[in-house]
């Protein structure tokens, strides 16, 4: 079990960002949220297999919809107790 936090800047809000990385999460059996930031950045933590989250950087790395990720910070953290994976507000 892997936990990455993750600060994505870019064009990343009010482009469905969010909702896009949920539904990548979800289908990868990820568990974390993903959340907009007052600075214009999206913070996502991501927990589960580590193929399944390298595929999901790899996703977010490319930028899910019409967004344009510009820069990616990656740093590993400890594993929570989450159930699911939905959008903080």
């Amino acid at each position: 079990m892997k936990c990455v936090h993750l600060i994505v800047s870019g064009r990343v809000q009010g482009v469905f960002f969010r909702d896009n990385t949920r539904g990548k999460a979800k289908e990868l059996e990820l568990h974390g949220y993903a959340k907009n930031l007052p600075d214009g950045n999206v913070e996502i933590v991501a927990q589960g297999d580590e193929e399944n989250i390298n595929k999901l950087i790899d996703f977010i790395k490319k930028g899910p919809g019409i967004a344009k990720v510009e820069d990616l910070k990656i740093k590993h953290i400890e594993p929570e107790n989450f159930k699911n994976f939905e959008i903080r507000y």
